[in-house]
């Protein structure tokens, strides 16, 4: 089918005539703002910059592949959302039961010292109302921590460096031990509130066995029953612990992500920050950052057909996110992940030949916006027939 067949002649002049190139070859508005470049456009420049040209004019992609890879994309990142919040829970559970079982081990210590101990040379009774006063204290204590934002008053706890921050003044990459909303509550980890309640539990429990034991060996009986129940209790949260490691461990393996490694950030195309770097314009969500060996690592997954080596387009889009994770957490990374299918991983090492390699098709698409002439860039019938916006395109060669 000729380019006639195809309707009208599609405009191609350029989006921002106004663009200047600067010293460093970005082109530049007005304002002084780079030109965006997203690194979806970089992937379709490189596919074809027709493919491209359309696409600023709303022709989306229309085709069963790209609506099975949406899908698909979905349920990866789903996957990994289930397999992060598995591990929140192995680390919640495992953090408790580690409390817990410091608890029996002092409870049994007193089982033992009460029952062997022969004369008790002071007033049971008035030392555990004192106990049971310093178990109070411990709790307003405890609670005071929890609802009150104390580290923030005395700027303490998570630090976050000015440039991995966007303009809503959130984090772009998550910390992996504190999350951004760590307050310091139990649910997080806060050691400092965990432990006054531990105590509060404890000299609580010892309060009531010297209140209500009338001798040693009650004594001894009470705080052997607790440190009994106690045991069950922290053995249903190992067993939580277990059943969650278990279930985190399937979705890895799911994900061909190895058991220590940490997913940082994943895109869900909608609550996913956008990383930006500001001086060239690049923007984009990878569909991962893993955290490997203290390293970030982007990931891009890909869905449909497994190639031989990945496709160059392809490899242009991963590096923008090499790019980006390094201008905006200031951590280079070493590499990023073009993934294919469960187990086809391509490592791209993100060094010089490959900055220049990015660099250079961002620049080439900030030209086009400023200059316009979008035109296919290869004679290829069957790059056309997969494209997926062919149905918009004059320049077909199908």
């Amino acid at each position: 089918m000729s380019g006639g067949d195809k309707g009208e002649s599609t405009p191609r002049g350029p989006s921002h005539p106004e663009a200047l190139e600067g010293e460093d070859g970005i082109w530049r508005n007005a304002d002084g703002h780079a030109l965006p470049v997203s690194a979806s456009d970089l992937e379709r420049f490189t596919y074809c910059p027709m493919s491209w040209h359309l696409s600023t004019l709303g022709h989306s992609g229309q085709s069963e592949a790209i609506e099975q890879g949406k899908e698909e994309h979905r349920a990866i990142h789903e996957s990994i959302e289930t397999m992060q919040q598995h591990r929140f829970r192995t680390r919640r559970n495992l953090l408790i039961w580690q409390w817990w079982f410091g608890v029996i081990v002092v409870l049994t210590i007193d089982t033992v010292a009460f029952q062997n101990a022969e004369n008790i040379n002071f007033d049971s009774a008035e030392f555990s109302k004192l106990m049971a006063m310093a178990s109070l204290s411990c709790l307003m204590v405890g609670m005071a921590a929890v609802f009150v934002p104390w580290r923030k008053v005395l700027n303490v706890g998570p630090k976050y460096p000015d440039r991995i921050r966007d303009a809503q003044d959130s984090p772009l990459v998550d910390p992996v031990f504190e999350p951004v909303d760590f307050k310091g509550g139990w649910l997080e980890g806060g050691w400092i509130e965990a432990a006054m309640f531990i105590s509060a539990i404890v000299l609580a429990v010892h309060a009531m066995a010297l209140r209500f034991a009338s001798n040693q060996d009650q004594a001894a009986f009470v705080l052997a029953v607790t440190t009994i129940g106690w045991m069950l209790l922290a053995s249903v949260r190992l067993q939580r612990a277990l059943i969650s490691n278990h279930e985190a461990q399937v979705l890895a393996a799911k994900n061909d992500i190895a058991g220590d490694t940490q997913v940082t950030y994943s895109d869900d195309e909608k609550t996913a920050q956008l990383l930006v770097d500001e001086k060239t314009g690049l923007r984009g969500r990878p569909d991962q950052i893993v955290i490997i060996d203290g390293e970030l690592i982007p990931v891009e997954q890909k869905t449909g057909k497994v190639p031989q080596k990945p496709h160059r387009s392809h490899v242009v889009q991963v590096l923008a996110y090499a790019a980006l994770v390094d201008n905006t957490t200031g951590k280079t990374p070493p590499y990023c992940i073009v993934r294919y299918g469960q187990e086809n991983l391509h490592q791209i090492p993100w060094d010089e030949d490959n900055q220049t390699l990015l660099y250079d098709a961002v620049k080439a698409v900030q030209r086009t916006m400023a200059k316009g002439g979008a035109a296919r860039n290869h004679e290829r019938a069957g790059k056309c027939r997969h494209c997926s916006r062919r149905y918009a395109c004059e320049d077909s060669l199908v």
